[in-house]
């Protein structure tokens, strides 16, 4: 799939990390996820920029996980959070092995936009 050509949109609260944070992209079977400090770097291929890619059937109980406090709580098709790094920074991680990190201000910025519904439609 190309996903060069998939519209990307980012949380509203995003504009204070200086276009770094958490982008989603909506096609009619899957939510693709990336970070947008990998386009950062100029030597980085964007056809070959970690996604991680949830079905949308999932992409509720994603928005969940997204919100749910309790460390360790994934469900099918979900991947996993990790808020374990003591500095805020969050890691997901998908079943495949494809893993992004977000700095705290990032996540932030994600999950407001969760909260507010930004996300919610598929």
């Amino acid at each position: 799939m190309n996903t060069i050509a998939l519209t990307w949109r980012k949380s509203s609260y995003s504009g204070s990390n200086g276009g770094e944070c958490v982008e989603v992209a909506f096609d009619s079977e899957r939510v693709f996820v990336r970070d947008s400090k990998y386009l950062r770097n100029p030597a980085n291929n964007p056809a070959e920029q970690p996604l991680i890619a949830i079905e949308s059937a999932s992409w509720p109980a994603f928005l969940g996980s997204v919100l749910e406090t309790d460390i360790g709580v994934t469900a099918e098709g979900v991947p996993a959070i990790d808020r374990t790094t003591g500095t805020g920074a969050v890691s997901m991680r998908s079943a495949d092995g494809t893993c992004l990190t977000y700095t705290a201000a990032e996540w932030s910025a994600f999950t407001s936009g969760v909260r507010d519904g930004e996300f919610f439609a598929v």
